[in-house]
């Protein structure tokens, strides 16, 4: 199972020396991605930074470590915008981007981008096929419903081709957001409980059989809080999810009121306490 982290920008804010000292840390410890979160508009965010602007930033001072939005409101935003940012960064990086997204739930936000909340589940589905042409060949035609591109394409194309996509969903995903994950994505954020995962998984895999895809090729991630009112259980909750058969977990030093420093030290304290199984 490999193991990722959480870059606490909420708690750290604008410090961007030790933003920039969590990555460095984080890739010299071995953590095999970092996660940055993902908000523009939205009441109560929190302190973020524009999450491809940051991780352009953090591409610049890593070398390994995978970089990961998650998520990005994706029909929220321009698809052609998103596909040209997402292939800078993974460009930027050496081919260590992922892309996750997710339709969110901020109707506030998709009038403030302009964007029509209602129909956010359909354009997600146009945009996700958009956007691996986008990154798979040198000249697009396509004329969807929302976005219509017709002898143009993206240069520089990504290294990746295409970008691996993540998506998020609720706890426990809706029909339609099971069917996008069968049939679109490389992986997906696990919300629901340990119990609740083997059935929403096994209705992920029939979606991805009935889209002609190996269920096997879309990975897993849940997320383990290592400080806060869970802290005493998170090796449990580690060793739990590894037993079950996750890919991927993502640890957060988020939620106990942690400063900059102490957020490095917990880091550090963590890495040599994970069960290994």
């Amino acid at each position: 199972m490999k193991i990722g982290v959480s870059l606490p920008v909420r708690e750290m804010q604008d410090d961007l020396a030790s933003i920039v000292a969590f990555a460095q840390l984080a890739e010299e410890l071995g953590y095999h991605h970092l996660r940055v979160p993902d908000m523009v508009l939205r009441p109560k965010s929190g302190h973020l930074h524009e999450s491809m602007t940051l991780l352009a930033y953090v591409a610049a001072v890593t070398e390994k470590i995978r970089l990961v939005p998650s998520v990005i409101a994706l029909p929220a935003r321009q698809t052609v915008q998103v596909a040209k940012q997402a292939a800078g960064v993974d460009v930027l990086s050496g081919g260590r981007f992922v892309l996750g997204v997710g339709v969110g739930g901020s109707k506030e936000e998709y009038e403030a981008l302009g964007q029509d909340f209602s129909t956010r589940g359909a354009r997600c589905d146009e945009q996700l096929t958009l956007l691996k042409l986008l990154w798979t060949q040198e000249t697009v035609d396509f004329e969807g419903r929302w976005d219509k591109v017709h002898g143009l394409g993206l240069n520089p194309l990504p290294i990746q081709r295409p970008i691996p996509i993540w998506i998020g969903a609720a706890s426990v995903p809706s029909a339609p957001v099971i069917r996008r994950i069968g049939a679109h994505a490389d992986g997906w954020y696990v919300l629901c409980t340990p119990e609740e995962f083997p059935g929403v998984k096994n209705q992920i895999d029939d979606a991805a059989k009935a889209a002609d895809r190996t269920p096997e090729a879309i990975h897993t991630e849940a997320g383990v809080a290592v400080v806060g009112p869970r802290e005493a259980e998170w090796q449990d909750r580690v060793k739990g999810w590894r037993d079950i058969g996750l890919n991927q977990l993502c640890l957060r030093t988020l939620g106990g009121g942690l400063n900059s420093r102490q957020h490095l030290d917990k880091l550090r304290e963590i890495t040599d306490h994970i069960p290994r199984g």
